[in-house]
């Protein structure tokens, strides 16, 4: 079964990762489809990409779903998730890792901002 990382960015402001923790929690709680759900920071808080592929890894993941928490395919989404992933495809070639589209080109996610714009209301 597969394992997904969520990717956020990472805040100094710790209320802001613990938002991703807390959404991680919400996740393992309505799916099975994945046989582990973690969360990792590009930067700023941990665990870092790498902690949280070779955590996956030891707990036994051979493929591995990465999932960029943004909204832009910006450098992070574009270059820097992608460089550090590769990082440890060569470290660990027999593990099957793939990255998902970013939120942003998720197609519900138009009507996600209508919808979110209309709770102001």
């Amino acid at each position: 079964m597969m394992h997904l990382l969520v990717v956020a960015h990472g805040s100094r402001r710790e209320d802001s990762n613990l938002e991703i923790h807390q959404l991680i929690e919400q996740l393992r709680l309505t799916t099975t489809r994945f046989a582990a759900i973690d969360c990792a920071f590009l930067e700023i808080a941990e665990p870092n990409i790498a902690q949280g592929l070779r955590q996956q890894i030891a707990q036994g993941a051979r493929q591995i779903v990465v999932m960029p928490y943004f909204l832009s395919a910006g450098r992070h989404v574009s270059i820097d998730i992608p460089e550090q992933v590769q990082n440890i495809r060569d470290a660990h070639p027999q593990i099957d890792i793939h990255i998902a589209g970013h939120l942003g080109v998720a197609e519900k996610i138009r009507r996600i901002v209508i919808e979110q714009a209309l709770l102001a209301i």
